[in-house]
């Protein structure tokens, strides 16, 4: 019997966002039966995507409201779900159900341990990271990486849209918490993620994150630069977070570095271009490009445009101004959708307290 509630549990996350597949290991059960207790999966199973009170719970459920108020507020200490804190004395708590990814995985930045991020690691190798024809982060250029005078679309345009964002926060990457905690080496900054809106909200308010300003998000792009970590919107027209990554521990760009055609499958609109006249094969581009799309040769770097995938980051370093980026061309280029599953939209999550 409990195997069968796992399963309908698996099932139901396999739904939501990029989904939760199915591998031939069974990993995926093994990582369920560690995050949830039987009691946990029947309350996730009742739960709806849209933020409800315990009580409201309850009530569609046929439950007692003070039973389902003390599960959900254990599941969300465990990361479980979407928590929306009281903003005034005798407001309740709201909750909704977490996707995997983007959600479940990222809500256990506090309580990563080896085991689990043994089984994630088995899990991404398993090959069912995404199940759904969804595309979660798209790669926008490095601002340095961009000529003077030149602009790029508003959507791709990362400081642009910081400035158009209040609510701001900071945390640690959950992918390199993750990629030590398994055992393996990464010297990327750690306090890289940042969060916009309802996502900045609760990840404050569970103490997963802290409060920025706009400037201290702009301040923390250049660091993210300097250390050669690629920035990756959500995909969506109005982004809910901006991931600065590194191929080594995100699981998405591990994944997309193992194609042999990097930069046909992300999501990006510039690609680099490389002077072979003006390149003395310094080899700084070589250490920068995370996706391997540039190697050196006798005499001269050589650029693999199916590998690139537009981030800048071995531009903004070239000493001899030998790299430039590139617009794709109007046909392959990507424009973000107006909203993802792999996100839900703050507005949406937030509409019934406006």
């Amino acid at each position: 019997m409990a195997n069968d509630t796992y399963k309908q549990l698996r099932e139901r996350l396999d739904q939501y966002a990029v989904g939760f597949g199915e591998t031939e290991s069974g990993v995926e059960m093994k990582i369920l039966k560690k995050l949830f207790t039987e009691e946990e999966v029947g309350m996730y199973l009742d739960l709806t995507l849209d933020l409800e009170s315990a009580r409201e719970v309850a009530e569609r459920t046929n439950r007692d409201p003070e039973e389902v108020e003390q599960v959900l507020q254990g599941m969300m200490k465990k990361g479980l779900v979407f928590p929306r804190f009281p903003k005034k004395e005798g407001e309740p708590f709201y909750y909704a159900a977490a996707p995997f990814i983007h959600g479940i995985f990222e809500h256990q930045l506090k309580r990563m341990d080896k085991e689990l991020a043994e089984l994630f690691d088995e899990y991404v190798q398993g090959g069912q990271l995404v199940t759904k024809p969804i595309i979660p982060l798209r790669t926008v250029p490095v601002s340095t990486a961009v000529p003077e005078g030149k602009s790029v679309a508003p959507y791709d345009d990362v400081r642009k849209i910081i400035k158009t964002k209040d609510r701001i926060s900071l945390s640690d990457c959950v992918c390199v918490v993750q990629h030590k905690a398994a055992g393996h080496d990464c010297d990327q900054p750690l306090e890289v993620c940042i969060g916009f809106d309802f996502y900045a909200e609760y990840y404050v308010a569970t103490g997963m994150g802290r409060w920025i300003t706009q400037e201290e998000a702009l301040a923390k792009l250049d660091e993210c630069e300097e250390a050669g970590l690629i920035p990756q919107f959500s995909n969506s027209e109005n982004p809910e977070a901006l991931c600065n990554c590194c191929a080594e521990c995100c699981g998405g760009l591990r994944l997309l570095k193992l194609s042999p055609q990097p930069g046909l499958l992300a999501a990006t609109n510039h690609y680099a271009v490389l002077d072979q006249d003006s390149c003395t094969a310094c080899g700084v581009c070589v250490d920068r490009c995370q996706m391997d799309a540039i190697t050196l040769g006798d005499e001269v770097a050589e650029l693999n445009r199916d590998r690139c995938i537009g981030c800048g980051l071995c531009i903004s370093t070239c000493p001899e101004d030998a790299l430039r980026l590139e617009e794709k061309p109007e046909a392959e280029q990507q424009v973000p959708p107006e909203r993802t599953d792999f996100m839900k939209p703050s507005s949406e999550f937030e509409k019934r307290f406006r």
